[in-house]
């Protein structure tokens, strides 16, 4: 069983992240890619047998306008979070051809819808909002590059998002990354980074490997995650909004 997360560009100009998981959790492989035949030589050695890829993307656009109802259900629970997920509709150039993550997952012959038991599936994820969940944050780590956040906040927040994924090898189900090489220089590239741009070359693998997590997470622990939406109009898996989790003023 293995477990692939793909931080996906909506469109094949930007990298896209990509990182595997074995049935224990340890790191496969991470790295990055442009285009859609890249991306898939990345993924198709681990995803010929029994596997979850999770899509940081949307896998079901069928919307004119607006946003999806999973994203009205999901952003009821988390923008005051500051996690609230971005609108898709088909109006938008992106998915005028259909979303780009559903042509990856039916090229891999993947089953799309959430609650399938077929062995090898495709499911659409959030990292911000599976990390407010994981990590029980009061507010989203502020690791991506935007207006008035400096080098040195955006890599303390990328290494606070990398250090809580190590963490997570002494929880259910675990996750292992510090013993491989790649995941390493990956770290070191971030520390030694001096220019955003070499923080955003680490973000998208990194993005990848909370993708993994989550599509674990949904198949080891089932009860533990919300399906926001529904197979038709569009779909989120995470894992659940903990109970009582408060934010902070800024």
């Amino acid at each position: 069983m293995h477990f692939a997360g793909v931080d996906l560009a909506w469109a094949g100009r930007n990298p896209t992240g990509v990182a595997v998981l074995d049935s224990a959790g340890h790191l496969l492989q991470i790295g990055a890619a442009r285009q859609d035949d890249a991306v898939l030589a990345m993924l198709r050695p681990h995803v010929t047998n029994d596997c979850v890829v999770g899509f940081d993307a949307p896998l079901v656009v069928t919307n004119p306008t607006g946003q999806r109802p999973a994203e009205t259900a999901l952003n009821r629970d988390f923008r005051r979070f500051e996690a609230g997920a971005h609108p898709a509709n088909t109006s938008k150039p992106e998915f005028a051809d259909g979303p780009r993550a559903a042509r990856l997952a039916h090229a891999l012959r993947l089953d799309l819808d959430p609650f399938t038991t077929a062995a090898r599936r495709a499911i659409e994820v959030y990292p911000h909002a599976a990390t407010v969940a994981l990590f029980r944050l009061s507010r989203t780590l502020k690791y991506k590059a935007k207006p008035g956040r400096g080098i040195e906040q955006l890599k303390a927040e990328l290494l606070r998002l990398m250090a809580g994924l190590e963490g997570l090898a002494h929880v259910t189900p675990p996750l292992h990354l510090t013993d491989h090489p790649d995941w390493t220089e990956l770290r070191r590239q971030v520390v030694a980074a001096q220019r955003k741009c070499e923080l955003r070359r680490a973000e998208d693998p990194v993005d990848a490997v909370v993708c993994a997590y989550v599509a674990m997470y949904a198949y080891r622990c089932p009860a533990d995650v919300t399906i926001y939406g529904d197979p038709i109009t569009g779909y989120i898996v995470t894992p659940t909004l903990p109970a009582g989790l408060a934010t902070t003023g800024r």
